[in-house]
């Protein structure tokens, strides 16, 4: 083959790629619409007038979803296409995994002696109630003011003076296209009741500019803390502007730990609280932003204990190698959205809760708020209140 043949064919390889990827949504949505539409209509049986409205139902809304999100989260960024595009999103993930299930309980329904279509129907009609009642309980379980979750986390090092020491922590806000200026006022309400000495925020504030969610993120210049309150950029800020929402933390009142550390002191004893960027910053294009846990921990005394920001879990082996004691997370929402945690836990080592990496431990939270569709579905949000205990 001539070398001209050879720089020929590159550009064809290359022109594939988008008709592959093109493909391969267009496959994942045809499934993840299809398997609710067959199992509620064809499947079933149902008259012909049901099965097609059944069926326009599902086309109008595979047809709109692409839409809405497009206009949603691309340039666009339309909040009332976003809030139904991800609304839709939650919709039929719910559906399509209820109808995975009522196609897997055919099998016991026949062993049972019963026929079709009293068995088709009996999964269409199984399949559609639990979705509906998970839709509606789930999104009131997204709406609602986390509950408080409240964890004894003994740390090796830690002074005597700082045992009982109260930190808050709040993750994953994520301010968006649904309005919560209130829920984030009441949110900041329990948090000051919670009286506590340190509060700490693991990034993803919100999905858009300062300017779009400022009055959401209002409420958190009212947080009280004793020592001190910290914060750590999230992947979601590089998603809009990062240096913006960092920035803006200050004005808030917020210590944004940018690869920096802080140290509080009580009773005597110090303890040093240190934050790093996400794991996405590097690749963001925002100058000077990538995790560094050497920066972070500069200049601080290696016999102090180290409690240490970082938005996500799997930012936990670089935490051991720095000698961190204990690392809090977010990131994860605790899968949010029943079966997904499955999924979630392919690309971080923890889903939720206090775990221990060598001689480092980690609390993932499940996220203070959601992103995206908005319901919770056997994974709740919560405000955190560690109590750091000495052994």
């Amino acid at each position: 083959m001539a070398a001209g043949d050879a720089v020929q064919v590159r550009p064809a390889r290359g022109s594939l790629r988008p008709l592959v990827s093109g493909a391969t949504l267009v496959a994942l949505l045809a499934l993840l619409f299809g398997l609710p539409w067959w199992t509620l209509t064809v499947a079933a049986r149902w008259p012909a007038p049901v099965v097609a409205a059944g069926t326009s139902v599902f086309v109008v809304a595979l047809v709109a979803f692409p839409v809405l999100m497009y206009l949603g989260h691309g340039r666009r960024r339309l909040d009332a296409a976003a809030r139904a595009g991800d609304t839709l999103l939650g919709l039929v993930w719910i559906l399509f995994v209820w109808a995975l299930i009522g196609n897997a309980a055919r099998l016991p329904l026949a062993a049972a002696g019963v026929a079709d279509p009293a068995r088709s129907r009996a999964v269409a009609v199984g399949a559609a109630v639990v979705s509906v009642v998970l839709a509606v309980w789930g999104y009131a379980e997204a709406m609602r003011v986390p509950r408080v979750r409240r964890v004894d986390v003994t740390v090796d090092r830690l002074g005597a003076g700082l045992d009982g020491v109260r930190v808050v922590l709040l993750t994953d806000t994520h301010y968006g296209p649904i309005n919560r200026a209130r829920w984030s006022a009441r949110t900041t309400e329990v948090v000051n009741g919670l009286a506590a000495d340190i509060v700490c925020h693991t990034g993803d504030i919100a999905d858009g500019t300062v300017d779009q969610r400022r009055a959401q993120a209002a409420p958190l210049g009212a947080v009280q803390a004793r020592l001190a309150r910290v914060y750590v950029t999230g992947n979601h800020e590089y998603y809009g502007e990062a240096e913006g929402w960092v920035e803006h933390m200050r004005t808030l009142g917020w210590e944004p730990l940018h690869n920096r550390h802080l140290v509080v002191e009580r009773g005597g004893a110090r303890l040093v609280v240190a934050g790093v960027d996400d794991l996405t910053a590097a690749s963001s294009g925002v100058a000077g932003h990538r995790a560094d846990h050497a920066g972070a921990l500069a200049g601080a005394d290696p016999r102090l204990p180290v409690l240490l920001l970082a938005h996500q879990p799997k930012q936990i082996d670089d935490a051991v190698a720095a000698g961190v004691d204990l690392q809090l997370s977010g990131h994860t929402h605790g899968g949010q959205m029943w079966p997904f945690h499955y999924l979630v836990r392919l690309d971080q080592p923890v889903v939720q809760g206090l775990s221990r990496h060598g001689q480092t431990q980690l609390y993932t939270s499940r996220g203070t708020g959601f992103w995206g569709p908005p319901f919770r579905i056997f994974a709740p949000s919560e405000i955190t209140l560690l109590t750091l205990r000495v052994r």
